[in-house]
């Protein structure tokens, strides 16, 4: 063992006469710990919420999304829909139509994206067969035969007709008081023209499903129905608002939009998830960081303690320091010596701190649960990166050795002459 670990590490454990630098040593590693441990648990916990938004958001939303630049409708969609499926790592595509709409029933209103979709190939895109509680994708091809009153008679005996099929979020259907099997009224705002103007269109839809993505923005404002009687309802012709596409990797989805938009030409556009939730991630990710440099604080609160110590060592060991340099300890050495003690308090502290912050993190896990029908999550998400475990240690570690270059730099200057005029 080089002798500059054996004096550091005496001088750690003070003489019965000074009880105050064992205290401070057990305090600053103390600080250390908890530094560590609270950076774990938050960048932890930061990710794992990250990582959670993510999948419900990929849950009912494609990868990337081709639309037409130049025109407001995509025509030729089929055969554009095939010459995407044969670029690499494109898994599946299917086309879309995507309009906002207002539903009406007579327990109340609600304002929606609605979105017609090809039910028997959506289901290879997104995960919206996986999310319906209630009923099928394939129900919307399906029409469904109900019993109202006539429309020229409400007051009249009921008959039966044939209505579309539309699945709704969990969260709208309670809004607008619907189950499975009810009606609601499709209202668009862009009807015929008419001697008194636009009059708006409407049509009965039947209740088929109901889908939980977890996301309460989607849960609340979101519809499906069939794409054919999407283009009907809105006088679209053969034509969609754009093709959704699933990838391999989500997260070179970029890179493969690229390809998309170079295998189309210049006539289309691809944006892929990451760009549509741009805002989202990047405030996420804001806050993952702001939150890192803020618990930073205590770890740098608890240099100090280093500071402090080994300033306190420095200051009783003068005679010892004087000895050494007497039998021939250089400067460096001197330095080497107490920078090892804050790098010691350092690695103590991080050692212990890690474990304690993943026990944090599952007891939260484990002892944490929420009703998932008022916070949409039964548990906290929790989700510890190596880098993150790295970078949190190598902060630790970093700070604990600048610590340590002033009590170092002062012990080193020690002339042993002064140190040994009295003795």
């Amino acid at each position: 063992m080089p002798y500059e670990i054996f004096v550091g590490l005496r001088y750690l454990r003070a003489k019965r006469r000074n009880r105050t630098i064992s205290l401070n040593t057990f305090v600053s590693i103390a600080g250390i710990t908890l530094g560590v441990a609270a950076l774990i648990g938050t960048v932890g916990i930061m990710t794992g919420f990250k990582e959670d938004i993510q999948a419900k958001i990929l849950g009912t939303t494609a990868h990337i999304i081709v639309q037409d630049r130049i025109k407001d409708g995509m025509a030729d969609y089929n055969p554009t829909t095939e010459r995407i499926q044969e670029v690499p790592e494109v898994v599946a595509a299917t086309p879309f139509v995507l309009k906002q709409v207002l539903l009406t029933t007579p327990n109340g209103v609600q304002g929606i994206v609605l979105r017609g979709i090809d039910p028997h190939r959506e289901g290879k895109v997104t995960e919206l067969a996986k999310n319906l509680g209630t009923g099928e994708l394939s129900d919307l091809s399906k029409p469904v035969k109900v019993t109202q009153p006539p429309a020229d008679d409400p007051t009249g005996p009921p008959v039966e007709t044939e209505k579309p099929g539309i699945i709704l979020g969990k969260e709208l259907a309670m809004r607008l008081g619907v189950f499975v099997g009810d009606t609601v009224n499709v209202v668009s705002p862009v009807g015929p023209i008419s001697a008194m103007g636009m009059v708006p269109k409407i049509r009965t839809f039947a209740v088929v499903g109901l889908f939980h993505s977890g996301m309460y923005e989607y849960d609340s404002s979101l519809a499906y129905i069939d794409l054919a009687e999407a283009q009907k309802f809105f006088n679209m012709g053969a034509t969609v608002s754009g093709i959704e596409v699933k990838v391999t990797d989500v997260f070179r989805a970029n890179e493969i939009a690229q390809t998309i938009e170079g295998s189309l030409g210049f006539a289309y556009g691809a944006r892929d998830w990451m760009q549509m939730n741009r805002n989202l991630f990047s405030a996420l990710k804001l806050e993952k960081t702001m939150m890192f440099l803020l618990l930073v604080l205590i770890t740098i609160v608890a240099s100090f303690n280093i500071v402090s110590t080994l300033t306190m060592i420095v200051t009783e060991k003068q005679k010892e320091i004087a000895i050494l340099k007497a039998m021939g300890a250089t400067r460096k050495s001197i330095r080497r010596i107490f920078m090892l003690n804050g790098l010691i308090i350092g690695f103590s502290g991080t050692a212990i701190g890690i474990p304690l912050g993943y026990a944090f993190l599952w007891l939260i896990q484990t002892f944490w649960t929420f009703d998932p029908t008022v916070y949409y999550i039964s548990r906290i998400p929790v989700h510890v990166q190596a880098l993150d475990v790295l970078l949190v240690a190598g902060s630790a570690i970093l700070i604990s050795f600048a610590a340590t270059v002033y009590p170092s730099l002062q012990a080193a200057k020690l002339e042993p002459v002064a140190a040994l005029r009295y003795e």
